[in-house]
């Protein structure tokens, strides 16, 4: 198990993390999980989250089989 510490600094709460877990980025996402958080870089563009996007199971198009066309009476919708 590693621990980290965690000071004041200013009037904020701060941790200060081990090397092995240190971030490649100044800014990360917080998100509550149970009684503690999590703790992620923060994604700053759409290429950052789609590249952290991984393609799982059917929700993809690949192996998926291509549905006919169904045929619309659109005239219902004047």
């Amino acid at each position: 198990m590693h621990k980290a510490k965690i000071f004041m600094n200013g009037q904020s709460q701060a941790v200060r993390l081990p090397k092995e877990f240190r971030f490649a980025t100044n800014e990360v996402s917080i998100t509550p999980l149970g009684n503690g958080i999590v703790l992620q870089p923060l994604l700053k563009t759409w290429k950052d989250v789609f590249n952290e996007i991984k393609p799982t199971g059917d929700f993809f198009v690949e192996g998926r089989e291509n549905l006919l066309l169904q045929e619309r009476k659109w005239e219902l919708f004047k």
